[in-house]
């Protein structure tokens, strides 16, 4: 382990200590900080940051969205961290490594008495949870099933979800009623010219306080987003490029153009699509353990 005296750093000319700095402050530096970084490095430094490492309040976002390439060892530190929030998780991005089974950890964990106070379990039963982004799992029961131990959640992304099932968005729907962003992106290169509007049914009959509503590549219709527009009165923001079979003429046209303030077209450039990720490390950490970074001083 590094040494606890940190290189000093000047304040009005005399010395200060990193170790030293107030603990607020150390604990906003380092939560900006990615979380490989965090359980890597910064949290073996020195005692003082240690202790902030392990404070639940570093753990109220968790955003591994720009990482790729470390396998296996992501889900295992994103379980670990997750322990570590103590509950208090409030949004979680698991882009390109998100499996049942880690999001079934997640609101387990979120719902458990582990490492929870009494007190927090009697005043706070259900979890914390506010955002769930970019899981690319299948819209089957099983992840509809760990969602729904989400009641207070406000932000859902499924991309690259390739089995829309309305049933299982009927789930999600009525388990999280204070659901305002919905993201359901389908593969760009898969795109079905089926005609389906059981996914928009879905979202009109258990949906209705969505402000924002992203369908890349859906199946829905005409019918399913005239369901969509009668049941979401709140809606501000919908993004339907690459449904294939929204007409958006006459009547249709001119209700999404009066009500809807940001509307992307189904023949709009879709080039701005985050479908593919270029980030690449020429770093290891296969033989992650969380038990190599979870000691005491």
């Amino acid at each position: 382990m590094a040494s606890s005296s940190l290189t000093p750093v000047m304040k009005n000319g005399a010395c200060r200590n990193w170790a030293e700095l107030p603990y607020e402050l150390t604990l906003s530096i380092l939560r900006r900080l990615d979380i490989v970084d965090i359980l890597v490095n910064a949290q073996k430094v020195c005692v003082s940051w240690r202790r902030v490492c392990k404070d639940p309040a570093m753990w109220r976002k968790i955003d591994m969205s720009n990482l790729e390439g470390f396998g296996y060892t992501l889900e295992r530190m994103c379980r670990h961290v997750v322990d570590r929030s103590h509950g208090g998780l409030l949004e979680v991005d698991i882009s390109n490594f998100a499996t049942h089974s880690l999001l079934e950890y997640i609101a387990d964990r979120l719902n458990s008495p582990l490492g929870i106070t009494s007190y927090y379990l009697q005043s706070c039963r259900s979890s914390s949870l506010r955002s769930l982004r970019n899981c690319h799992l299948s819209m089957d029961n099983r992840l509809a099933e760990a969602i729904a131990k989400l009641p207070l959640l406000e932000e859902l992304d499924i991309t690259f979800g390739t089995s829309l099932s309305g049933k299982s968005l009927k789930v999600v729907g009525q388990s999280c009623p204070n659901l305002k962003t919905l993201k359901l992106n389908r593969d760009l290169s898969m795109c079905p010219r089926d005609l389906r509007d059981d996914d928009a049914l879905a979202i009109a009959e258990t949906m209705p306080g969505l402000r924002f509503l992203q369908l890349l590549g859906s199946s829905l219709s005409d019918f399913g987003l005239n369901a969509i527009l009668d049941c979401c009165p709140d809606l501000e923001h919908l993004n339907l490029r690459w449904c294939h079979n929204i007409k958006l003429a006459g009547d249709l046209e001119k209700r999404c153009s009066e009500r809807i303030k940001v509307l992307r077209r189904p023949r709009d450039s879709a080039d701005d699509f985050p479908y593919a990720y270029a980030y690449s490390s020429g770093d290891s950490y296969d033989d992650y353990d969380p038990e190599d970074f979870d000691y005491d001083f």
